[in-house]
């Protein structure tokens, strides 16, 4: 409940302060557009946070452990609530979804209700060790409130794409177009451009803090069990095949795309592998 509070007080007080800085330039009109910027821009992002278990489960085909029916099963479910009782959060649903691929993942908007998930893949892939790893791995991520924290920045980077787009939008349309008069063709084309440009810069500012998360989860696992697992795990994702998630749950993911280019990394929602093994063997954990 907290951090949903700070979700809704953060972009609210951002909303404030933009119509603030707006009057102080003049700008009329302003209630319209931070309406819309509530609506799109947090309301957006909440939507999507508070949906994300329920489109989790359904993109995913993800079964969730009500009752084990094996041991594996078991071993999961007494893992997971181990490493959560560790961690200071309540008992996540665990699930499995059928993928080849090595990969698990967790979402959720309330880190005492989440979910994590793993694929088949993954759990004939990997020994126990790493399973426990990537499993303490996806814990941190619920333990350090990741999931509430990427949509809040999305939201509030949202609501200054709204705005600003079209604060530039109306500048073009007065100084370029000479237009005084309403919104004319300058003020819907300084949209179109100023949204893609600033929509592109954002996804660069989201796509790096969420490649620190992924450091931060992967010091949160090797201290939950130990930094030999988690490089271990992470030593065997790159031998496995890389399992890439749908487009909504990629953030959220053991492991993301390999980058190519510099171009290719600053858009990658994970660090690379290699870089994160690095990290973890200069630790102290």
């Amino acid at each position: 409940m907290k951090t949903v509070t700070l979700f809704l007080a953060t972009n609210l007080a951002v909303l404030i302060l933009f119509g603030f800085t707006l009057s102080l330039f003049g700008v009329t009109d302003t209630m319209p557009l931070l309406l819309l910027a509530l609506i799109f821009g947090m309301g957006g992002s909440f939507i999507s946070l508070a949906l994300s278990k329920w489109m989790a489960k359904k993109m995913m085909g993800a079964h969730v452990i009500e009752e084990p029916s094996n041991s594996a099963e078991t071993w999961l479910l007494d893992t997971v609530r181990r490493q959560a009782h560790s961690a200071g959060i309540g008992m996540p649903e665990v699930a499995i979804f059928d993928s080849p691929a090595i990969n698990a993942f967790a979402t959720g908007m309330n880190r005492d209700s989440a979910l994590v998930a793993v694929s088949t893949g993954l759990l004939q892939a990997m020994e126990q060790r790493e399973v426990e790893a990537v499993l303490a791995h996806e814990i941190s991520h619920v333990a350090n409130g990741d999931m509430v924290t990427l949509a809040l920045i999305q939201g509030v980077i949202n609501t200054f794409i709204i705005v600003l787009a079209r604060v530039i939008g109306q500048l073009v349309d007065r100084t370029i177009f000479k237009n005084d008069r309403g919104n004319g063709p300058g003020y819907y084309l300084g949209i179109l451009v100023a949204e893609l440009v600033l929509g592109i810069l954002a996804s660069v500012i989201v796509m790096w803090f969420s490649r620190q998360r992924e450091f931060r989860a992967d010091a949160g696992s090797a201290r939950l069990v130990g930094t030999n697992k988690m490089i271990a795990a992470l030593q065997r994702l790159q031998m496995g095949q890389a399992g890439q998630l749908p487009d909504q749950l990629a953030a959220f993911g053991i492991q993301g795309s390999k980058a190519r280019s510099f171009i290719q990394y600053i858009f990658m929602s994970h660090p690379p592998l290699e870089d994160r093994i690095i990290a973890l063997q200069q630790s102290r954990y």
